[in-house]
């Protein structure tokens, strides 16, 4: 695959898309779309420093995709998975919202430092959602709750088609097809391999256990599947990146 321009352009103008998407759900549910809310100049600032610092060339990574963003994460700030307090040291930019370190974040923070940091890391993958807004639910109790694509047929039902253009166009952004590397090994990756055996998206998908599945219910296994993501995603340990500390080549592979 060639890209005709850098990785992190193409990121903004997919995010630029988006910013114009409203999908309407049924009543009780809510789309929240962090490229055009009310924190929209914040969210944008940060992308492009974000995405010009560990995407501004033009090499092909490989996708990993979680199901949706949380409410209080990925949501807010507009890039996936990242953690909130750590995009603000790293950026200068501030969200007015209060601070808190998710449990997910954690686990995928210790993972990219054992993959040789974020830089590393970066160069090799893109990480994203296979529906990229946030969406919730409001209770019995008129409390905002973190709701996935698949948890209500209405809802996956009326955003089908939105996620086939989403994967769509995150292919296009420079993406290696051989392989997607799924961060949830239930409903999401079953949707997942569903939707990828009509449209053929990927060669394969591999799944991974999700990092609040582990992080909440499984603390005592983390060393486990830290190991495995490791092993599945084919990054050395931090350990025995010596060799390749050196190494210029933008699109370098371990």
């Amino acid at each position: 695959m060639i890209i005709d321009e850098s990785f992190a352009k193409h990121v903004l103008e997919y995010c630029q898309k988006l910013s114009t998407e409203r999908p309407i759900l049924p009543s009780g549910f809510k789309i929240i779309n962090p490229f055009c809310g009310d924190q929209k100049e914040e969210v944008w600032k940060t992308m492009k420093v974000f995405y010009e610092k560990y995407y501004n060339d033009k090499c092909v990574r490989k996708l990993i995709l979680g199901s949706s963003p949380s409410r209080k994460s990925s949501a807010i700030t507009g890039i996936p998975f990242e953690d909130m307090n750590y995009l603000q040291t790293e950026t200068g930019i501030y969200f007015n919202q209060s601070v808190k370190t998710r449990t997910s974040s954690d686990f995928l923070h210790e993972v990219i430092q054992m993959c040789g940091g974020r830089r590393k890391f970066y160069n090799n993958f893109y990480m994203n959602f296979v529906f990229p807004l946030g969406i919730i639910k409001i209770n019995s109790k008129g409390h905002e709750i973190n709701v996935n694509y698949y948890e209500n047929k209405d809802v996956e039902r009326i955003l089908y088609s939105f996620i086939i253009w989403s994967i769509r166009n995150q292919i296009e952004l420079g993406i290696d097809r051989s392989v997607c590397y799924c961060i949830g090994s239930g409903q999401n990756y079953k949707f997942l391999c569903k939707i990828n055996k009509e449209f053929g998206f990927f060669e394969k998908i591999i799944p991974l256990e999700h990092p609040r599945f582990i992080m909440q219910y499984n603390l005592n296994r983390k060393e486990e599947f830290l190991k495995k993501y490791l092993k599945v995603l084919s990054c050395p340990n931090e350990r025995n990146m010596e060799s390749v500390r050196g190494n210029i080549n933008p699109c370098f592979k371990w």
